[in-house]
């Protein structure tokens, strides 16, 4: 089961926009007064107090005393969003299916997402181990696990050649000869035939004396 290609794109529609996102908030300056995500209360406490008193003594002399108070305490409380929360991407215990999440948070948004990604190698080893232990079928088991370039290629190094359209053993190795580009390790397969060219053309010349 591979991955979809709708699934693919809107992968990288996420992407896309986190890297703009980020671009957005290290290149455009936040003020203070641009949070538009703030949490609290505004308090304004205002008055003013006068008090007067007056005294008058037998003598006749007087005394005038004025006392004028007046408070202002104005408070602005802020706060910042909760934090993203990327959300989880795990899909059981046996599964092939690779989980990424992530999570963007600034002082006035949050953003976060998540994806997923099929391991190919994994479905190799389930869909074997299903071959070979339950319904009791090793070549076509086999034939699973050559699907992988290394397999293939170790499979080679040890003398045992993957099965081709229902041979084995020598059979099998002489069709993987006759029809090279069938195999999963072609363009490396390649390469080490240029390699073992050169040096057995190295070697004639050496042994011709040229």
């Amino acid at each position: 089961m591979k991955q979809s290609r709708l699934d693919k794109i809107l992968s990288y529609i996420a992407w896309a926009i986190i890297v703009i996102w980020m671009l957005v908030i290290i290149i455009v300056p936040t003020e203070a007064n641009e949070n538009t995500n703030v949490s609290g209360d505004n308090t304004i406490i205002s008055g003013g107090y006068t008090s007067s008193s007056s005294t008058t003594y037998e003598s006749g002399s007087s005394s005038n005393t004025t006392s004028t108070s007046t408070t202002n305490n104005t408070s602005n409380i802020k706060s910042f969003p909760p934090t993203a929360s990327a959300p989880p991407t795990s899909a059981g215990i046996d599964t092939c299916n690779l989980g990424t999440s992530f999570g963007l948070q600034s002082s006035f948004i949050g953003l976060s997402g998540s994806s997923h990604e099929t391991d190919e190698t994994c479905e190799r080893i389930k869909l074997a181990r299903e071959l070979s232990t339950v319904h009791q079928m090793k070549v076509a088991a086999i034939a699973i696990l050559c699907q992988d370039p290394r397999v293939f290629k170790s499979m080679q190094a040890a003398g045992t050649p993957c099965p081709f359209e229902g041979q084995i053993g020598p059979n099998a190795q002489r069709l993987w000869d006759k029809y090279p580009e069938l195999r999963p390790d072609y363009e490396e397969y390649k390469e080490r035939m240029k390699i073992k060219e050169k040096i057995q053309a190295e070697q004639v010349m050496y042994s011709t004396g040229r």
